[in-house]
């Protein structure tokens, strides 16, 4: 073979190597071409990650913002039917959900059970829906086992309430209230409001299991062997009353001399009757209750004597004497039997007697024992007739 077809020529040889170049950067092209797909694919990815972020952010603000809405918006169409407790028992009532009716929650134990007892009874008679306050759900919750939801304050809070106020007696005007989120204000507390359908207050103001089980263990512990006897709560009130009702009401709380003929009242009336006394001036109640018969035992076990423990007592007794105030009140109204309380207990030009009403405080059959007014007489006037 010849040299020059040994080798290739010189035009062959550039050929080669051009091919060659163009071959090296077809491949650099590509890799460039894949590098630049792969920046726009991950900087599509993070735009649309980032507009997907935004998005859902947003709707969960607006989503968040509108829940209240939302919750508001679900009353409004809802309607649900209620047996009405009436006299013939066989009337019904329809209860629509729209809207929200509420009340203040103001004052201790006696005047917060009026309020929610008040407020379950004019809604229902209305046709709304009841809502308590979580103030009154904190204060009625841990003794009873109440029925009504309770209102959240961020829902009450965006609600453009129409304010109601509430002498503490029925009136006719208050059969027909309108509006669809009412908010009542006052320290009602009356039977006019809810003694016709006293069954179902009863069964609001349930106690508890374990309050019920203290009161009978309270009873059991004061009845010892003694068999067929008759419990007579009493509520004695003093604290601020002692000075709030001469000076500010011109009016007087109970004294030993009306204490002694209450308790005597239930002495001669029934057999084997043990007093069950509570107080939130105890001291002044051991002073002045006669205890000579052994028949009187007081609630002062400083492990059971709160509030709620003496209101679990005083209601499973058989009777009731109560002084002045709500608490006393409920305590005869949850007990029912006998009560006796104390009326005429203020001079006729007390201010008082603009706010109450001694024929809607206390049920027609209850005993009513006058009070002696002679403490806020002048001196040379120390009687009265």
């Amino acid at each position: 073979m010849t040299r020059s077809a040994e080798r290739p020529s010189c035009i062959e040889e550039r050929n080669i190597k051009s091919h060659h170049h163009e071959s090296v950067e077809m491949v650099l092209l590509n890799k460039v071409r894949v590098c630049q797909r792969k920046k726009i694919q991950l900087f599509l990815t993070l735009l649309i990650g980032s507009i997907t972020l935004v998005f859902i952010n947003y709707k969960y603000q607006l989503g968040y913002g509108n829940i209240i809405a939302r919750y508001l918006h679900s009353f409004e169409n809802v309607t649900m039917t209620s047996r009405c407790e009436r006299v013939n028992d066989s009337e019904r009532v329809k209860i629509s959900s729209k809207g929200i009716w509420t009340m203040n929650s103001i004052g201790r134990l006696g005047n917060q059970m009026g309020e929610y007892a008040t407020l379950y009874a004019l809604a229902k008679l209305n046709g709304h829906q009841a809502y308590i306050l979580p103030a009154m759900a904190n204060y009625l919750s841990p003794i009873f086992k109440i029925t009504l939801p309770t209102l959240h304050d961020s829902v009450r809070n965006r609600i453009h309430w129409k304010g109601y106020n509430l002498n503490d007696w029925m009136e006719d005007q208050y059969r027909s209230i309108p509006g669809d989120y009412v908010m009542f204000s006052g320290y009602p507390c009356s039977w006019t409001f809810y003694h016709h359908i006293r069954e179902e207050m009863l069964r609001e103001f349930t106690f508890h299991d374990f309050l019920k089980e203290q009161a009978n263990a309270f009873l059991r512990r004061i009845t010892g062997e003694r068999k067929n006897m008759t419990y007579v709560g009493v509520h004695v009130r003093r604290g601020d009353y002692v000075h709030v009702m001469p000076n500010v009401w011109k009016g007087v709380i109970a004294d030993k001399k009306y204490l002694d003929t209450a308790m005597e009242y239930f002495r001669n009336k029934y057999k084997n009757v043990v007093f069950a006394v509570t107080s939130n001036g105890m001291d002044w109640s051991k002073e002045n209750i006669d205890n000579s018969k052994g028949d009187v035992f007081f609630s002062d076990d400083p492990k059971q004597s709160s509030p709620a423990d003496d209101i679990a007592i005083l209601a499973h007794c058989n009777h009731t004497i109560m002084t002045v105030g709500t608490f006393g009140y409920w305590a005869g109204y949850l007990a029912g039997g006998e009560t006796i309380y104390l009326t005429n207990f203020t001079l006729p030009e007390s201010p008082f007697l603009k706010v109450f009403k001694y024929e809607a405080a206390f049920l027609p059959e209850w005993i009513g024992l006058p009070a002696d007014l002679s403490p806020l007489l002048p001196k040379n006037d120390a009687k009265l007739d």
